[in-house]
């Protein structure tokens, strides 16, 4: 923001200090257009950040409705025996009971290469063979491994990095004082694998164990069902974890989380009281910069029409009836009580979802009308201001010029007055001193009265 111009005056005659008042206050009276378009800018600035800050608020209040959204239609996963299985549920999950007994975990094929020759006793120099080009064969798939140095430690790196399936290690089979270091292969999977390795020489691998799948069965089946790995698919969005071999089944059980749902609803309580009391910040005698603006009143009426969303069919016709009531001041609590007493799917037929119908897309709508980052009311309003401290900041700088201009002017009008005055005070100076030398006797009266 542009400031009042000080302007110095640098006078010689005794009226300096005076031009210099008639020169502040000349300013002074030109400045006050400015300081009126200061004060407009000022003002404007004010209320633009003020609506930013809405803007925020209300975001986060819509923000609010999408993770509700998702916890509609969220579900979650127990299990009986947590030690022996492990379940995950997703959205698309249907709530129901499931049953798993597990009777063999499955293994996995391990191999081991023979002795090196000498035997490797550091394996960051040493390796099992001089080859620099080998060739690991995983179920008849035969692929190329070259390391990036000559050490057992580079071979194994090398495998790894292929990711080919396998999992190369390093082990010492010897003792600390004589080592003896092998590399060992083992299958990803729980399988069967054959796993060799060559160096263009001869096979470098013997099999320590061969592997096998996971065996397991479902719901009472008799029938055996297998796996090549630990994680099976229960059911469409179900995915559990096989820990152990059970001795009986162990039962999974998909329910509507209630913990989710009841933590968005409170979250939405939460954000709209926020957006309340941000509103009525603009209110009353201490209001904010967006006192007496129509925008307040708009958004006021946009969160009303939120909590008063009426269904056109189905049981839950209120907020009320989901545990959300508004109270005398304006602001949401929420009893989980009230939503645990109603059923699954009558709430999520109340609720909906942000793009289908219901609370959540009527909710979402309204509050889209006001923070789209293109065409809302917020982002409107912060647009129009925005133009308009431009078009106030180009006023201000014009008006500055204008004053400076002016006190230029005057400053050179009082400049060549002030010079004058110094003259004439200079020859009356001069005439008193050549007086009082040719009549050393006469008063300064008769001096001047002759």
């Amino acid at each position: 923001m542009s400031s009042i111009p000080s302007v110095v005056f640098q006078g010689q005659s005794k009226y300096s200090s005076d031009f210099q008042q008639v020169l502040n206050r000349a300013v002074a009276i030109a400045s006050l257009p400015l300081q009126l378009l200061q004060n407009a800018e000022s003002t404007m600035t004010a209320q633009q950040s003020a609506l930013s800050g809405l803007s925020t608020t209300f975001g986060a209040l819509q923000s609010t409705l999408t993770s509700m959204g998702s916890a509609v239609t969220s579900v979650s996963a127990s299990v009986s025996d947590t030690s022996s299985i492990q379940a995950s549920a997703s959205a698309d999950a249907l709530p129901g009971t499931y049953s798993i007994q597990v009777t063999g975990m499955g293994s996995h094929t391990t191999t081991i290469s023979s002795a090196g020759v000498p035997p490797v006793t550091d394996a960051s120099s040493g390796n099992i063979s001089l080859s620099s080009s080998y060739t690991l064969t995983l179920n008849g798939t035969p692929s190329t491994i070259i390391p990036s140095g000559s050490s057992l430690i580079s071979l194994a790196a090398a495998i790894n990095d292929a990711a080919l399936g396998v999992q190369a290690t390093v082990v010492n089979v010897g003792s600390n004082a004589s080592p003896d270091y092998r590399l060992s292969l083992t299958g990803n999977k729980l399988a069967a694998d054959t796993i060799q390795l060559n160096d263009g020489n001869a096979d470098l691998m013997t099999t320590l164990s061969t592997g096998a799948n996971a065996t397991y069965q479902v719901n009472g089946l008799p029938a055996s069902l297998s796996s090549d790995s630990p994680q099976v698919t229960l059911a469409p969005g179900l995915t559990v974890t096989m820990l152990k071999q059970t001795a009986s089944p162990v039962t999974v059980t998909l329910a509507q989380s209630s913990d989710s749902l009841n933590n968005s609803l409170s979250n939405f309580a939460v954000a709209y009281n926020a957006a309340v009391d941000a509103l009525g910040k603009q209110h009353g005698q201490n209001a904010g910069a967006l006192s007496g603006q129509s925008l307040i009143l708009s958004l006021g009426q946009a969160l009303s029409s939120v909590t008063q969303y009426t269904p056109g069919t189905g049981s839950l016709t209120t907020l009320a009836d989901i545990g959300l009531n508004l109270d005398s001041t304006g602001h949401l609590t929420f009893d989980p009580s009230v939503l645990s007493s109603q059923s699954t799917s009558a709430v999520q037929q109340f609720l909906g979802s942000t793009t289908t119908g219901g609370f959540l897309q009527s909710a979402f709508n309204t509050l889209n009308s006001i923070t789209d980052s293109t065409n809302g009311m917020l982002q409107t309003g912060i647009t129009t201001l925005q133009d308009q401290v431009t078009h106030q900041n180009d006023l201000i700088s014009a008006e500055q010029d204008r004053i400076n201009t002016m006190s230029t002017n005057l400053l050179q009008q009082l400049s060549a007055a002030d010079a004058t005055i110094a003259v004439l005070q200079s020859q009356v100076t001069y005439m008193t001193n050549l007086f009082a030398t040719m009549y050393p006797g006469a008063s300064s009266t008769s001096k001047v009265g002759g």
